[in-house]
């Protein structure tokens, strides 16, 4: 009995040996035919963070915190001034004539917009669709809306806010409620994009995204415009205790002989956003050349970006800019500023033409603030587009008026991809700066300007550049936060 169990024992482990060497044999022979899954995926396919679909309201971490406290320093690289010379930079502007600031909004430029990447599945070469790795699903995110493309549409629930009420923000000449105009049709219409939706405006929502942020507008009275609409549009046109000035904080004053500050700051106590505008109508630094004498000449340095954005940069987290028409002879003679590149009077006779020199400064800031981006990298750029003048039968000062009344007498929509920008759509493109296009569509509209309704206009004098508000600015700050 014993050597029949101990038969029976040798048996069943022989059996147990020979089966897992079947197994084995087994596995191999799949391992060889098919791999083991993860084997084929690479560690960033198998996990994908598009880094563009990230916001502006995604917090900072914690290694580039940057500090809310205007005495301390943060902890960062030094901010670089330009390194490139004059001519690198004026070999993208074309020689041209100079001009007295004579927009053609109607040029056209590439479109900057990012592409999508192409779609590339990665399946098992049996055919079988076990796994599929398709980057056009994930690229999906990466598609970004052309905004600049699209139609207006009436909006029986325009304006966003009252131009009889927001007087605390809005400046008395470009709230066309408050003066004798008798239309205002222009008020009634909505920005609609061609292939993607824009989210609608709700100001509670925008205030909340942007909690613990600071948005800064740095640019000419255009910029201010924007930065006005933005106020009442948050606000509602309403008086709000709980907006504090604190324009103190950013050096924000009114210096000696002007006659209004150099920008203003308010915070929101209850979401703790601060919404701010900083006047630098060229968007380069200016400094007096003497400066003991309030009649010295200044230098402008073009390769500059202005002192205001060195200085408070890592407490933005959204900067929006603008320039373009203060660049015309008239405006450099009367404000005696004097060209300097590379920290000393400019010689370049090309760079001496005022079109090129607006370009060469427009590519520069761009540039600077590019190279900032990597140490401030919960901070947003916007370069806002041209917004175009309507003056008809003559300038500003020869007669130029803009009359009509009537609504989308221009059309109504914009259909190509391309920006009307393209010194500032060429300045962008390659960099992380994002452009906000609103040229096209802004043409569109000039019913919408002051015109000669303009409570300080002399006779016979219109103004056909600013806009009423409520109005096409509202747009643009639409188009902003949607972009946000």
């Amino acid at each position: 009995m014993k050597g029949g169990n101990l038969q029976r024992g040798r048996g069943k482990h022989f059996s147990f040996t020979l089966l897992a060497v079947i197994c084995m044999t087994v596995f191999l022979w799949s391992y060889e035919r098919r791999p083991i899954l993860t084997s084929i995926v690479s560690p960033q396919e198998q996990l994908v963070l598009p880094s563009d679909v990230i916001d502006v309201t995604s917090r900072k971490t914690e290694n580039f915190a940057k500090p809310k406290d205007h005495h301390v320093q943060e902890p960062r690289q030094e901010n670089k001034e330009i390194e490139e010379k004059s001519e690198p930079l004026l070999s993208k502007i074309d020689n041209k004539e100079e001009t007295e600031d004579k927009t053609n909004p109607q040029i056209s430029i590439a479109e900057t917009t990012e592409s999508t990447a192409e779609d590339s599945s990665v399946t098992l070469d049996d055919g079988n669709d076990l796994l599929s790795l398709s980057k056009k699903k994930s690229s999906s995110h990466h598609k970004v809306c052309n905004y600049a493309k699209g139609r207006w549409v009436v909006d029986d629930r325009r304006p966003l806010y009252s131009g009889f009420k927001c007087k605390l923000w809005l400046s008395e000449m470009w709230a066309c409620r408050l003066t004798q105009r008798p239309d205002f049709g222009y008020e009634a219409y909505r920005w609609q994009p061609t292939n993607c939706d824009m989210p609608e405006f709700e100001r509670s929502a925008f205030l909340k995204r942007m909690q613990d942020k600071t948005i800064a507008f740095v640019g000419d009275s255009l910029g201010r415009q924007q930065f006005q609409s933005l106020m009442c549009m948050v606000t509602g046109g309403e008086e709000n205790p709980g907006v504090v000035d604190i324009g103190k904080e950013y050096g924000l004053s009114t210096p000696h002989g002007a006659t209004r500050p150099n920008g203003w700051a308010f915070k929101f106590t209850e979401t703790n956003t601060t919404i701010l505008y900083y006047w630098s109508s060229c968007l380069c630094d200016l400094v007096p050349i003497n400066g003991n004498d309030p009649a010295s000449e200044v230098a402008m340095h073009l390769d500059r970006p202005p002192s205001f954005l060195k200085q408070y940069l890592h407490q933005f987290d959204v900067v929006i800019l603008n320039t373009g028409h203060h660049w015309n002879r008239g405006k450099v003679n009367a404000n005696r500023w004097v060209m300097y590149v590379d920290g000393k009077p400019n010689q370049n006779r090309r760079l001496a033409m005022i079109g090129n020199a607006k370009n060469f400064t427009i590519h520069s800031v761009a540039k600077w603030l590019d190279s900032q981006l990597p140490s401030h990298p919960w901070l947003k750029v916007f370069f806002r587009t041209i917004s175009p003048r309507h003056f008809f039968n003559g300038e500003w000062n020869t007669g130029g008026s803009c009359e009509n009344t009537t609504p989308m007498a221009r059309g109504s929509e914009v259909k190509q991809e391309e920006s009307s920008d393209p010194i500032i759509a060429s300045a962008v493109k390659g960099t992380k700066v994002k452009l906000l296009d609103i040229t096209a569509l802004s043409q569109l509209r000039d019913e919408g300007h002051i015109s000669r309704y303009s409570v300080k206009a002399a006779s016979g004098v219109q103004d056909c550049l600013h806009w009423c508000l409520p109005g096409i600015p509202d747009t643009w700050n639409e188009i902003l936060a949607a972009q946000l």
